[in-house]
């Protein structure tokens, strides 16, 4: 009597790395396309985006003036420096919103994305790293514009050019994961707005985007030490500004890595329970 033959079981294709560049490459090349093909529309979007910094810029300018030059260590130039660098840190931060979140869930995009072998993390972050492209092309004649109009002072040495771009990528990865991280609520309730809001008001704080943090209260700065917001904005523009020493600048590289890897990890487990209430119906 024979035996009979085992079925070979096939091995399960494996993502492999090359095939994860390749995916981060097109997810990019998308988003360039994408936002390359409507130019008066980003355009129209970044006047909007420029709106809230010229604002700041103007009004702490003034106050630096009538204070007799300066407050809090910053002149009104630097203000003015501050603020323009600020308008380039801001664009190169977007990322998913718990809007964007609620949407994909609500028209049925999320639940093809779970039927592709990896995280939808991934495009993601491939699809918004490719976005800096052409947003970072439509902020340069915003950006010298807004340089010969106020004509800022900033006094960065070789090494702090040469650290902006560095510092500034790690400012979107903690950014992006950490909203990510927020758009998981959408797995819970509905009711995002609220919740995105406090976010909001928490980051215009504590980030150094309303006002650079060495001009807030104490305790601002206190707080601010413990919440990721300030190596989102701050940070960044205040390295290219060239007001971060070396003795400074290494823990605030490590801050920031901290807080990638923290955000990164809360993301990892919270969407294990998330991804057990998402149900979706179809023909």
């Amino acid at each position: 009597m024979s035996e009979l033959a085992t079925p070979i079981k096939p091995e399960p294709r494996r993502f492999g790395l090359r095939n994860m560049l390749t995916m981060y490459a097109v997810a990019a090349r998308q988003a360039i396309i994408e936002q390359l093909q409507y130019p008066a529309a980003n355009m129209m979007f970044m006047v909007h985006i420029l709106i809230e910094p010229v604002i700041y810029l103007v009004v702490w300018s003034s106050v630096a003036t009538s204070q007799g030059g300066a407050i809090g260590g910053y002149t009104a130039a630097e203000f003015a420096g501050y603020y323009i660098i600020w308008t380039l840190v801001r664009q190169f931060n977007l990322a998913i919103g718990p809007q964007g979140f609620h949407w994909r869930i609500k028209e049925g995009r999320l639940a093809a994305e779970l039927l592709r072998p990896v995280h939808p993390l991934l495009p993601d972050l491939g699809y918004y790293l490719g976005y800096k492209v052409p947003q970072t092309i439509y902020w340069l004649p915003m950006g010298i514009l807004l340089w010969l109009l106020f004509k800022p002072e900033i006094n960065p040495v070789a090494w702090q050019i040469a650290a902006f771009p560095v510092v500034l990528m790690l400012a979107f990865f903690v950014r992006f994961f950490f909203m990510w991280l927020l758009g998981l609520v959408c797995f819970w309730t509905e009711r995002v707005d609220a919740l995105f809001e406090l976010y909001f008001a928490a980051e215009l704080l504590f980030s150094g985007r309303l006002v650079p943090l060495e001009v807030m209260p104490t305790w601002a700065q206190n707080v601010a030490n413990f919440l990721p917001f300030q190596w989102t904005f701050y940070f960044p523009i205040e390295v290219l500004l060239g007001r971060v020493d070396l003795p400074e600048f290494w823990p605030g590289v490590l801050a920031q890595l901290a807080w990638i890897a923290g955000g990164y990890t809360l993301v990892r487990m919270i969407w294990k329970l998330a991804v057990k209430r998402f149900t979706a119906v179809g023909s």
